[in-house]
Parts: C-alpha cells; structure tokens; sequence
C-alpha cells in the first residue's frame, strides 16, 4: 500500500508564498496520476491541480492558474505545490492525492476526488488578510 505525507502548510499574509510538499512511500510505481485537493470550513472538498506521470502534463483549477505551480521529483517520490499569490480565499486543508493503474477513470488529468484512492492526511493552510 501507499502513503502519502504532506507538509509545508502554515500561516501567510495574503499576497505571500507557500511550498507544500507530499512525500510518497510504499507502492509508488502503480502511480499514473498525484495531485492536490482542498477543503476549506463548510465548504465541499474542490480539485486544485494535478500531474500525470508519464506525459508530465499538468492541469489546475481556473482559481489558481497562474498562481499555483504544481512539480514532481521522481528520485525524491516527492509531489509539490508551489502556490504564490496567495489570497484568502485560498485557506482550507490541502490534499495530496493518488491515483492508481489499478484505479484508473480514463482521464489522464483526473479532476473529481472518486478518480483518486490514496488520500494523505492534509496540511493546513491560512492566508490572513
């Protein structure tokens, strides 16, 4: 089984940058797709970004587009999350999230959280205005 670890969450000024980070472990190899989710209080669990393995294709949500910057680093089994920019709005628990072969949708860029079946146990973000 797989396990995934994140860090890197904390408490910003709006307009500030954050690194999240989430460590794989485990059967990595039957990855195809890692990405991140966020819920914020009251709020359903929404998609954020996600990268493909193979292709190395990336695709974000309108929200953060041109702020957020999602990476890999395939020696380290290391998914991150490079966000700028940041508003409050942008406040909520993220997600770092797997999707296996095994699992797989059809979509190469998967979007909705059933795509996904290995979930890690979030980090907290804040932006403070």
């Amino acid at each position: 089984q797989m396990q995934l670890v994140e860090s890197g969450g904390g408490l910003v000024e709006a307009g500030g940058s954050l690194r999240l980070a989430c460590a794989a472990s485990g059967r990595t190899f039957s990855t195809y797709a890692m990405g991140w989710f966020r819920q914020a209080p009251g709020k359903e669990r929404e998609f954020v970004s996600t990268l493909n393995i193979s292709t190395g294709k990336t695709h974000y949500a309108d929200s953060v587009k041109g702020r957020f910057t999602i990476s890999r680093d395939s020696a380290k089994q290391s998914l991150y999350l490079q966000m700028n920019s940041l508003k409050p709005e942008d406040t909520a628990v993220y997600y770092c999230v797997v999707a296996t072969i095994a699992h797989y949708s059809g979509n190469s860029l998967p979007t909705n959280s059933r795509e996904y079946d290995i979930w890690g146990q979030g980090t907290q973000v804040t932006v403070s205005s």
